[in-house]
């Protein structure tokens, strides 16, 4: 189906920046929806931010003003810049991506959601 690997986490001071990376590889047909989650521990999943296919996003109201998305459709890749981070920032972040594959088995196109396998984002006070 379609694998998404992510990349660019680490640990940061307070104040500092980061920006994650997640490229969706596979048997792509097409990607809708794309955003990044993250789970601090002992705490639930939460949407960070999200971008569809036409290109509107939306935040948390966490991250407004601080995090920004984007995403090279031609790469089937999404980003977080992360700008003046908060020790409250620190979770593990989560890409997802939403659309279409190639269904080569029933010779058809068909839905997939997938999720990566998390980054490690920390920011010390």
């Amino acid at each position: 189906q379609v694998q998404l690997v992510e990349s660019g986490g680490g640990l940061v001071q307070a104040g500092g920046s980061l920006r994650l990376s997640c490229a969706a590889s596979g048997s792509i047909f097409s990607i809708n929806d794309m955003g990044w989650y993250r789970q601090a521990p002992g705490k639930q999943r939460e949407l960070v931010a999200g971008t569809t296919g036409g290109g509107s996003t939306n935040y948390a109201d966490s991250v407004k003003g601080r995090f920004t998305i984007s995403r090279d459709n031609n790469k089937n890749t999404v980003y977080l810049q992360m700008n003046s981070l908060k020790p409250e920032d620190t979770a593990v972040y989560y890409c997802n991506a939403e659309g279409k594959y190639y269904n080569y088995s029933a010779f058809t196109v068909s839905d997939f959601r997938s999720w990566g396998q998390g980054t490690q984002v920390t920011v010390s006070s």
